[in-house]
């Protein structure tokens, strides 16, 4: 226990202990990550709102063509092409559910970095099974978060 002590002193005194290190290994792979899927989330959000939009107002339009005069039936018949081809386009992509899986990706990186954050901040108010436990509740987290991104590998990130 003496030697804990010690060792924990060292601690405070600016050594960086290999816990330390790894957290703050895992609170830089959390950052990246979480932001990447940010990235991800805009990504898709701004192709859901290209496709999607002009899909809604051209069907609109070739429908008013259609209904305003025999001779808009070219005109309203290509717009509803287009429109079909936007809609088309947005379901093959499925830029809504992967803005939404991105989502929940960078949710649960925010939660591993915010879980070494607060590891760093009580480390040194910890003893070394609370260090243990607390560390073991982190890597978990990040096995949480890995396998959200690893659903997300199946399709387009």
């Amino acid at each position: 226990m003496a030697g804990d002590d010690t060792q924990h002193q060292g601690d405070l005194q600016g050594h960086v202990t290999p816990v330390r290190a790894e957290v703050e290994r895992l609170l830089a792979e959390a950052e990246r990550r979480e932001r990447a899927a940010h990235q991800r989330v805009r990504f898709w959000g701004v192709i859901d709102i290209a496709l999607g939009f002009p899909a809604a107002v051209l069907a609109g339009l070739s429908g008013a063509a259609g209904l305003a005069s025999p001779d808009a039936r070219v005109p309203a018949a290509v717009l509803a092409l287009v429109s079909a081809g936007l809609s088309a386009g947005a379901g093959f992509l499925r830029s809504d559910v992967r803005r939404a899986e991105n989502r929940r990706s960078r949710l649960a990186w925010a939660q591993v970095e915010a879980g070494a954050r607060l590891l760093l901040a009580q480390e040194a108010q910890m003893d070394r099974e609370g260090i243990q436990e607390a560390l073991k509740n982190l890597f978990d987290s990040r096995t949480r978060a890995m396998a959200t991104h690893t659903e997300n590998a199946g399709s387009i990130s």
